[in-house]
């Protein structure tokens, strides 16, 4: 099968053996993969693969299901689907774990399908099951026109939530606005401290991927108990932290990530997620926030659009 190397940084097609699927597991057929900065990272030797997953690029893909392993339920062969991956998605086949599949509906195209699995997941985790949103309560999500910004701002509303949201352009925030968010911030004009304080707004849940000098302002705008979910440190790795204000305020301060957490995490994750959201998911309520679909040739592109934050939204390669 052909895959994308990422040899030397580069992407390159290259030929390897389809992968060999153990009992759990099912083969996919990719047709359509979902770009994450953290495909970026690993392409540049800053995100290596944790032990056991695919050393090729991908974390999530859409496509058809063409193979199953011997424990696997036999309702999966042929069917459409949406998923995660342990890495393996930029190639022609994948394999991956059966209990993390979501069937893609018919009226779902695979390119949407591709860009559903991880920034759902994500900001699910980060805004439920960590962020603990609740109905009438304020979200604040930073990198609001981001993929995993997208889903937060429209999980959020779904769930009754008011939503803050910064991002780096006036484009950026009339397209999260576009989303559903209540307050849109462009951070290179406007304080968002100044601003949440001036409507007098404050958060309940913040999901965070700048950090860096972030944390002390968004302690500023926390509610009592408020939750603050780090997914990345784009600002800076390190901080120097106000802790009377935490303490004031009875912050919780989480640091997240979704790729190195257990199959059993990931199985859990993505059926509260199918319990709670999948029917909004399969009726097309949200929109899937696609910026660009690029056939796979034009991985290298594709890249490019990420590292230089070009995007609102997510950007999708098409297995052709």
């Amino acid at each position: 099968m052909q895959y994308i190397s990422h040899q030397d940084q580069q992407l390159t097609f290259e030929q390897t053996d389809k992968p060999q699927i153990s009992s759990n597991e099912v083969l996919v057929k990719v047709a359509a993969i979902g770009v994450n900065r953290a495909d970026c990272m690993q392409r540049q030797g800053k995100y290596p693969a944790p032990e056991g997953d695919s050393p090729i690029l991908g974390l999530e893909c859409a496509g058809t299901v063409c193979e199953l392993g011997s424990e696997v339920d036999p309702k999966w062969q042929d069917k459409r689907i949406f998923t995660l991956c342990a890495g393996g998605a930029y190639s022609e086949y994948v394999a991956v774990d059966a209990q993390q599949l979501m069937e893609l509906p018919d009226n779902i195209s695979m390119a949407q399908g591709a860009a559903i699995s991880e920034v759902y997941l994500t900001a699910f985790g980060a805004l439920f099951e960590l962020g603990k949103l609740q109905s009438g309560q304020t979200a604040l999500i930073h990198a609001g026109a981001s993929g995993v910004g997208g889903a937060a701002i429209q999980m959020a509303k779904s769930a009754g939530a008011q939503v803050v949201i910064t991002a780096g352009s006036d484009e950026k925030c009339e397209h999260a606005k576009s989303l559903g968010a209540d307050h849109v911030i462009n951070y290179k004009t406007t304080d968002f401290v100044e601003y949440m304080k001036a409507h007098n707004l404050s958060a309940n849940a913040i999901v965070d991927p700048v950090s860096g000098r972030y944390l002390n302002k968004n302690a500023k705008v926390a509610a009592m108990d408020c939750q603050i979910v780090m997914l990345a440190f784009l600002d800076s790795r390190f901080a120097e932290v106000d802790f009377a204000r935490l303490l004031q305020k009875r912050i919780s301060f989480h640091a997240s990530t979704l790729r190195n957490r257990s199959i059993a995490f990931k199985r859990a994750l993505r059926d509260a997620f199918v319990a709670r959201f999948y029917d909004d998911i399969a009726n097309q309520k949200y929109d899937f926030n696609i910026y660009k679909t690029m056939p796979w040739q034009q991985a290298s592109e594709a890249h490019a659009i990420l590292e230089g934050n070009e995007n609102s939204g997510k950007v999708v390669l098409l297995v052709e």
